[in-house]
């Protein structure tokens, strides 16, 4: 089976006889009338798709869009992929129960028994599921309480930056909260290090502080119940988190009876490069948080956790919603296409060559701060270049002489994207940072179509957006 489909063609001017343009504007007319403030992507992107395959969407309006957003990563193997519709119309045809709570199915136990057959194996050979909601927050959640419940302690450490849902407790460990019973730890980056620094260096003091912390009796912060940490942060502007720092923090948590859990739900199924982003730094969390791509595209959230943890009682954590048998089915099918056709892999090469090709872009735009990411896992920072910083000692940017970031800029260059028929996000501390997140099938010949129209829509934002002199 073709893991891809062809290349499309640049948008279409043409209208779509079944939508034509006045029933376009008028979905999004009402729309604005009638959905709350909070909405958020369709703000940015008035899109109304009304087809879709693979990387492509087909608007209302007739205009057709490479879409580098994949339901915020989502989409594993892209919009409606075979192998996807096969397992949900499969168990549409046998006539099983759709909705099922918690109870044991087919369908259920073949889930499970595919995503262990993707986990770490020292994980997998002594691990518990628990389902949860249908959405990732829900399982930060469950997560949080699972590993409260198991030590007794109540207390979490997370990190700056970090983004784990909008449900409360997932919103305490996120960057922006400032609940009492998180302490929030630094995490390394590069461009924005808050040491000055960044690198191997930047980590090493990160590490340090976090040990300090847990050592110092004076440090004014009890032993926590567990620590939460993504991979990569992803909303928090695609920061990967060093191999090494990453190491270091399960020594520190291990030593210290410390639960670790590992927010997979945007990094996992081989989106940056390996099934599990934490396969590349080698280290085996206590719990994984899993949701988005392991539905396959529909909605469904677990967490995975060490036996020793699985103390709580019936009831502890539960959800009418559990028992998802459509998204079961299809994120059994999602997993196993990704295992068996290397699309890891396939991830981590397509990946390192579009990374290479935009670090080159950034060589020829000073606004362009950093180039950044893992396997399909992509950011990139935009920066005023004329703001007056000045330059450390080695001759690159540091400390308060980075370049500020450049959100207007970033605007634009969505915009500019969506003119061009390319769909992207924004991330990052300041939404500087332009996301890409194709699926996984993407082939050789879209990842070259979509860079294409970043580097004209780049071009054009700094056209249109005026500098500071």
């Amino acid at each position: 089976m073709a893991l891809t489909e062809p290349a499309p063609a640049r948008p279409a001017a043409a209208a779509d006889p079944a939508a034509p343009a006045d029933a376009y504007e008028g979905i999004l007319r009402r729309q604005s009338l009638r959905e709350s403030a909070a909405r958020t992507y369709a703000r940015s992107l008035p899109v109304v798709p009304v087809r879709a395959k693979g990387l492509t969407i087909e608007g209302a309006d007739g205009r057709r869009y490479l879409d580098c957003l994949s339901g915020s990563g989502t989409l594993a193997l892209g919009h409606n992929h075979p192998v996807v519709l096969e397992a949900v119309r499969k168990v549409l045809d046998s006539g099983a129960p759709l909705h099922v709570l918690d109870l044991a199915t087919p369908v259920k136990d073949a889930f499970v028994t595919e995503l262990y057959a993707t986990l770490p194996r020292e994980l997998a050979k002594d691990a518990r599921i628990q389902f949860c909601g249908p959405a990732g927050t829900d399982a930060v959640e469950a997560a949080l309480t699972l590993v409260r419940t198991a030590t007794g302690r109540s207390g979490l450490f997370a990190f700056t930056g970090a983004y784990h849902g909008m449900t409360a407790g997932a919103l305490d460990a996120s960057g922006g909260a400032t609940a009492a019973r998180v302490t929030r730890l630094p995490f390394p980056q590069d461009l924005r290090c808050p040491f000055g620094v960044g690198g191997e260096r930047g980590a090493e003091l990160g590490a340090r502080w976090t040990e300090t912390l847990l050592d110092d009796p004076k440090s004014g912060v009890p032993t926590p119940g567990g620590m939460i940490v993504e991979p990569v942060q992803g909303e928090g502007g695609v920061l990967p988190a060093p191999d090494g720092w990453l190491r270091r923090m399960r020594q520190l948590t291990a030593e210290r009876s410390i639960p670790l859990v590992v927010d997979e739900v945007q990094t996992g199924v081989g989106r940056t490069g390996t099934f599990w982003a934490v396969e590349r730094s080698g280290i085996v969390p206590d719990v994984m948080v899993l949701s988005k791509a392991i539905g396959g595209s529909l909605p469904l959230a677990v967490i995975v956790y060490r036996a020793e943890l699985d103390v709580w009682q019936p009831g502890a954590h539960a959800g009418t919603f559990r028992g998802n048998q459509l998204a079961m089915a299809a994120g059994a099918a999602t997993l196993a296409f990704v295992r068996e056709n290397g699309l890891a892999a396939r991830a981590a090469t397509l990946g390192a060559r579009m990374l290479g090709q935009l670090q080159g872009l950034a060589a020829e735009h000073p606004c362009i701060g950093d180039v950044r990411g893992r396997g399909l896992m992509i950011g990139v920072e935009l920066v005023d270049p004329t703001a007056d910083t000045g330059v450390g000692p080695d001759g690159r940017p540091s400390g308060a002489a980075v370049p500020p970031p450049a959100p207007t800029l970033a605007v634009a260059v969505q915009r500019a994207c969506l003119e061009r028929g390319l769909i992207v996000e924004l991330g990052g501390r300041h939404s500087a940072v332009v996301r890409l997140l194709p699926p996984l099938t993407i082939s050789d010949e879209q990842a070259a179509a979509v860079l294409d129209r970043f580097a004209d829509a780049l071009a054009a934002a700094e056209r249109a957006v005026p500098r500071r002199r």
